[in-house]
């Protein structure tokens, strides 16, 4: 399920993540590759849901050859039910269930995190998506809502769902993403389980990614913030293990930022576009202290469009 490659190196896939990681994003980081597969962010599964209109968002050959998985999120079973057969039939071959987004909008509605709250609806949601496929069944999760009063039961209520795997971001809804991730309870949860555990949270660089593989044990590595700062995070670390290096140059930036805004260009209005490379530009600008400094200029900027924006950023990209 979740394989090593020849040298060793984990299986490493790209986390799904509401706003900055959409299509345009994911699209050019496909560019780049060195992950196994990717997760789309998540579709929701409202109770008065149209379901055929919800997952037409789902497009399987999207990042091909690399394979994209699709997650759902809700809280009626019957129609997270329905939504998993009709991904399999736009040919997803994996279905991730939502247990971990923190928004208070999506939570407020009995979904995302707020599942974590009753471990036996937690278990009824899952087995609802397993029973109603035959392609695997995953979960991704924090460690709870309010505490981890829960977290044991949690995770066992996933894996008695018969899903395949669990991912976990060892930090609670009311964390959110501030405090330092608890790489001990990925530790917990391996050693709980008899399912794959699958490490997420604070892998920044080769070095963590090297860490929480030690400290935990876990199965494999999904990395979502990172390759936002770094979209060469993955080849780095799969090179670690081939006793290489892998050196980006500037050509191989700039070209992914030009997939980014072309792909932008064909999606939204300009004003938009902006913004989101804006969004994009700062977490790049976090890869190292020089840029740091000039992040808030990035930030700032009034350019009128995006190509605009990119070429004042290449005067601090390109030195």
């Amino acid at each position: 399920m979740l394989p090593k490659d020849p040298n060793g190196c984990p299986y490493l896939q790209l986390a799904p993540m509401e706003g900055v990681g959409d299509a345009c994003f994911r699209k050019a980081i496909g560019t780049v590759g060195g992950f196994d597969e990717a997760v789309r962010d998540f579709l929701r599964i409202p109770t008065n849901a149209h379901i055929k209109s919800i997952v037409k968002g789902y497009n399987s050959e999207e990042l091909a050859p690399i394979p994209l998985a699709a997650q759902i999120m809700g809280s009626d079973t019957d129609l997270m039910a329905e939504a998993a057969q009709e991904l399999v039939q736009k040919g997803a071959k994996r279905i991730d269930v939502n247990c971990g987004c923190p928004s208070n909008t999506v939570t407020g509605k009995g979904a995302g995190s707020s599942l974590l709250k009753e471990p036996k609806f937690l278990y009824e949601v899952a087995k609802s998506v397993v029973d109603a496929v035959s392609i695997p069944v995953t979960v991704k999760m924090r460690s709870g809502f309010d505490d981890i009063s829960l977290f044991k039961e949690n995770l066992l209520a996933v894996q008695e769902s018969g899903a395949k795997y669990v991912t976990l971001h060892p930090r609670t809804k009311v964390e959110g993403y501030t405090p330092p991730a608890r790489w001990d309870l990925i530790h917990q949860a391996k050693t709980l389980l008899k399912i794959p555990v699958v490490g997420n949270g604070d892998i920044l660089n080769v070095q963590n990614a090297l860490d929480m593989m030690k400290q935990t044990g876990c199965d494999a590595l999904m990395i979502g913030r990172g390759s936002v700062i770094n979209p060469f995070i993955f080849h780095q670390i799969r090179a670690h293990f081939a006793k290489t290096t892998y050196k980006p140059t500037q050509d191989d930036l700039m070209k992914y930022l030009s997939v980014y805004l072309a792909n932008m260009a064909q999606e939204m209005p300009v004003q938009l576009q902006v913004n989101k490379l804006k969004q994009l530009l700062g977490f790049l600008f976090k890869r190292s202290a020089k840029l740091l400094e000039s992040r808030i200029l990035i930030l700032r900027s009034s350019h009128p469009n995006p190509n605009s924006l990119l070429e004042y950023a290449k005067t601090f990209l390109i030195n």
